[in-house]
């Protein structure tokens, strides 16, 4: 029997993309999972397009005070019972395969961890960038140079790690997240195939890099323990990738 996938979702204020992201996940041609979503409370019509869906597979819980991305991500990771934990955020997209291949990937190559390619999108999902490529195994010493592992693209093992949990105080939540995982296993495994789309919008906070340069040298002084040198060396680092990342237009 195969096993079950929890999808974990965070969402808030989605109402204009989340059908696209559902029909995303309803077309999946891996179909044992289970979409643990936890709304922030939203004061758009994201839950009520959530109820039209009588799937039982979807699981919603609303909050009553909105605590973030990150606690949204945690609660739905408290309620997941999945051996395989996804992440998929309320306005991003996953082709038809993305489920079955993450799994047999992890199984036939027995990793604890894959991430995949992934196209860079606009708001109507277009793609704007060059397709991210999983081009090499991801490391924790990579890792702290650029964050190469989006919830979009990257499903872990909890049976082989663990459930890994978001800090709450870090605006970095998922690199955070993602280093405290790499310290615990060699390596993650890239599959080099686009099976997702990553929607950046206007108002991204990822994509606004002078803004967060100070949480991200946070990452590293506050949550890895890193002296101010050493932290200040690898916020250079990321700062420098992620300008690369970002400015690779197609034309």
């Amino acid at each position: 029997m195969k096993e079950l996938v929890s999808i974990i979702t965070p969402c808030y204020n989605s109402a204009e993309f989340i059908e696209e992201t559902i029909q995303s996940v309803l077309s999946q041609t891996y179909e044992n999972w289970e979409w643990v979503i936890t709304d922030d409370l939203s004061g758009d019509r994201t839950v009520e397009i959530l109820r039209q869906y009588n799937d039982p597979r979807i699981k919603m819980m609303i909050l009553d005070r909105n605590g973030g991305a990150g606690n949204a991500r945690n609660k739905s990771l408290e309620r997941a019972k999945g051996r395989y934990i996804a992440f998929l955020d309320s306005d991003d997209y996953w082709y038809p395969e993305y489920l079955e291949t993450m799994v047999s990937t992890m199984e036939h190559k027995q990793k604890e961890l894959v991430y995949c390619n992934y196209s860079r999108c606009n708001e109507q999902l277009q793609p704007v960038l060059k397709d991210f490529v999983a081009d090499i195994p991801v490391t924790f010493q990579n890792l702290l140079k650029t964050c190469r592992l989006a919830p979009v693209s990257t499903m872990y093992d909890t049976k082989r790690v663990g459930k890994f949990f978001f800090p709450i105080r870090s605006k970095r939540e998922d690199h955070v997240m993602w280093l405290n995982l790499l310290k615990e296993i060699p390596e993650g495994y890239p599959i080099q195939k686009t099976l997702a789309k990553y929607r950046m919008r206007e108002n991204s906070v990822s994509r606004k890099k002078k803004n967060i340069i100070k949480d991200q040298y946070l990452v590293y002084k506050d949550f890895m323990g890193f002296s101010t040198l050493k932290s200040l060396y690898y916020t250079i680092n990321w700062a420098a990738n992620g300008f690369m990342k970002y400015s690779k237009f197609f034309n």
